[in-house]
């Protein structure tokens, strides 16, 4: 009993980057079993961890192996679970947690980074969905290859169109390319209600809600109609680009949806053949930000012509290069996003049954 109480104060110290909390703050450790020969620990996770278990394993053995415990054996698993919303906001059923990716400003890269954190999450093995909210000019359908309109089995709900393990739906799915939004407002926010609550997402972990620029209706619906567990800004290191990007964070904050940090995209260009850095759109504007308004810089990204190029083919580059150095950095960004989600307030109201009053 000595050893299996020394091992769970050595593990209850030991710090987890991605939450930026101890193993025993967030609870992980779920069981320490003294075996014939050595001892097994059993760890639970909030967030999906594939690629970085056994870094974590690793970890921990160093803290441990100053015990001699020998066999240890560690079994590190994931369990994602809802997180809440925001007060009053009817929750969907086969969505666990959504993640709003924003912008304020459009032109930084926010369509294209929302997509490849959806493949990095799912690459860690949590179950993604895109929902492309920007009615007036949808782009996740060129950047996930999704062709074609959406089935419907029971004339009722769409099936959300799947590629690259990856659910997603779009008015772009139920429009010709070419065919522009001539709608005002309440249209179009009465399609992003549809696209959500007619889709039949199948179990999702993280649903992800590629925004539209700017702060308006398709924003306040989101934030007022449908179940938000957190938001995700994006930004180029521009000072005009920042401007709205602040905006987008103050928006959110004054409808109680927390910002989990900022993510700088475009974050200079490195040369191929001489390796010079140039920083286009300068550098540091998101730890600027993320300093001035005390949030996280989830990570920074720099621009990359193959990252282009397979948005543009609809093969997004963490899918097409999971080994590239940008790919690396979406799952670094994409566990820190997860991680940050899996410690924030449960969601109880799932678990309270409906209340139905009958006249006997």
């Amino acid at each position: 009993m000595e050893t299996e109480n020394t091992i769970k104060k050595l593990l209850n110290e030991i710090y987890e980057p991605y939450t930026g909390k101890t193993l025993g703050e967030i609870g992980a450790i779920q069981n320490i079993e003294k075996l014939k020969a050595g001892v097994k620990v059993t760890l639970e996770l909030g967030f999906p961890l594939s690629g970085y278990e056994e870094t974590l394993r690793k970890n921990i053995f160093s803290v441990l192996e100053k015990m001699a415990v020998k066999p240890l054996k560690i079994d590190i698993t994931s369990k994602i679970t809802a997180r809440a919303a925001q007060r009053g906001v009817p929750t969907l059923n086969q969505v666990k947690n959504i993640i709003a990716i924003a912008s304020g400003k459009g032109g930084v890269g926010k369509s294209t980074t929302a997509t490849n954190l959806a493949c990095a999450i799912s690459h860690e093995g949590g179950k993604v969905g895109i929902l492309d909210a920007d009615i007036y000019g949808p782009s996740q359908t060129k950047m996930l290859g999704t062709t074609g309109k959406p089935d419907s089995l029971d004339g009722k709900k769409m099936e959300p169109i799947t590629n690259h393990g990856i659910q997603s739906i779009s008015i772009g799915n139920l429009i010709k390319e070419d065919t522009p939004m001539i709608w005002r407002g309440p249209m179009a926010t009465g399609a992003l209600e549809q696209l959500l609550n007619e889709t039949n997402w199948k179990e999702l972990d993280y649903l992800i809600v590629d925004l539209p620029p700017g702060t308006g209706d398709i924003h306040l619906t989101l934030c007022q109609k449908i179940p938000v567990t957190a938001a995700v800004i994006v930004s180029t290191p521009q000072d005009i680009a920042l401007l709205d990007a602040k905006k987008a964070l103050k928006m959110f904050e004054k409808v109680k949806v927390p910002v989990l940090g900022v993510i700088e995209n475009m974050s200079g260009h490195i040369c191929p053949k001489c390796g010079y850095e140039d920083n286009i759109f300068g550098k540091g504007g998101a730890k600027k930000m993320a300093s001035e308004y005390s949030i996280d810089e989830l990570g920074a990204l720099p621009i990359n012509t193959d990252l282009r190029h397979s948005m543009d083919c609809g093969n997004p580059i963490v899918i097409e290069n999971i080994n590239s150095k940008i790919s690396q950095a979406y799952l670094d960004i994409g566990r820190s996003i997860t991680a940050k989600i899996s410690i924030l307030n449960k969601d109880f109201s799932r678990k309270f049954p409906n209340i139905v009053v009958e006249d006997s």
